[in-house]
């Protein structure tokens, strides 16, 4: 007897969809593709327990490029302290990498070990005391126990110039230790310094050993090419007296240009960035201001009033090429 199309049609389909599922079986879950949620930013401003904020500083390495570097720089600071949270990470940038991948490796990493995002800030240096090293971070981190009873004082040094540029920066530097030393009251839990000539790092640790003892100690030369020589040092210590409970540390917020306009919203948005995370204008203890030039940071100065202590020092460069200035803050939250 033979079939006609449609009845061999009926009788087949039903057998050829069977042997399809016996040869292929069940689809495995695993096979489905799946599309990986992009690493979140990190977080405008975090907030920490002051009692219980401690400071480190990631070892220097020469090997690999920035995105190396920065892994292993985040891996020692995690060692570091311990496992502690991380509330703040200011990273500063030598050489050629983008320094843009730098919050976003950071995200990378935390978000692969499943911790809570910090703060960042990052600028472009001019060196680190190290060959081929591109990058240093400091990191604020929340222990588990109290690290002392006072509360926190941010504190800036004065600056020592020489209108030379090829002046030595050793005398400027030890100057810049001394002033820093002369307003620090309570004990140092970490000591910044910035120069216009190339970071010479034995020499930088003998003379901040001798004022702070074992505090961590960042050097960094600041910018290249600066028409004057020049140092100076900012610092943390633990104070006597009772400070706010909680403390609120800003990442970097960028003026996209160098106008007064471009400078005030860099300013503006700042402020809102605390006002979410219940702090206010009022309430700054402290802030750094990383412009491009002297000039613009000069001005940039002149616009942030504040009661509270102001860090500037011109940089080689922050996170567009078409920015005056970068600014971060650290203010008491209610």
């Amino acid at each position: 007897m033979r079939l006609r199309w449609p009845t061999l049609c009926k009788y087949a389909v039903p057998w050829l969809l069977l042997a399809t599922t016996l040869v292929g079986g069940k689809k495995n879950p695993d096979e489905v593709t799946q599309i990986l949620a992009l690493p979140k930013d990190p977080p405008p401003v975090a907030v920490g327990e002051t009692r219980k904020l401690v400071f480190h500083l990631s070892p220097l390495s020469g090997k690999g490029l920035l995105s190396q570097q920065t892994r292993d720089a985040l891996k020692a600071i995690l060692k570091i302290n311990g496992g502690a949270q991380v509330i703040h990470l200011r990273a500063f940038v030598a050489g050629s990498g983008d320094i843009r991948r730098v919050p976003q490796i950071v995200s990378e990493v935390f978000t692969e070990k499943k911790l809570p995002l910090p703060s960042v800030s990052v600028v472009l240096a001019g060196a680190l005391p190290l060959e081929n090293a591109q990058v240093l971070i400091e990191s604020v981190s929340m222990g588990r126990k109290d690290a002392g009873q006072g509360g926190l004082d941010f504190i800036v040094g004065e600056e020592a110039v020489d209108k030379d540029p090829a002046a030595p920066v050793a005398p400027l530097l030890k100057r810049a230790v001394d002033s820093l030393a002369s307003k620090m009251k309570g004990t140092a839990l970490r000591v910044s310094c910035f120069v216009t000539a190339p970071p010479n790092a034995p020499e930088f640790s003998a003379i901040v050993s001798a004022k702070f003892g074992s505090a961590p100690a960042t050097l960094v030369m600041a910018q290249r090419g600066a028409y004057q020589a020049m140092a100076m040092c900012e610092g943390v210590s633990r104070a006597s007296a009772a400070g706010p409970e909680r403390l609120a540390f800003s990442g970097t917020r960028v003026a996209f240009g160098s106008a007064e306009k471009d400078m005030a919203l860099a300013f503006q948005r700042l402020d809102r960035d605390f006002a979410e995370a219940g702090a206010s204008p009022a309430s700054l203890i402290y802030t750094n201001l990383y412009p491009v030039s002297s000039q613009i940071g000069a001005l940039a100065r002149k616009l942030r009033v504040a009661d509270s202590p102001v860090s500037v020092m011109a940089f080689e460069g922050v996170a567009s090429n078409d920015a005056g200035f970068a600014v971060g803050a650290v203010a008491a939250v209610k």
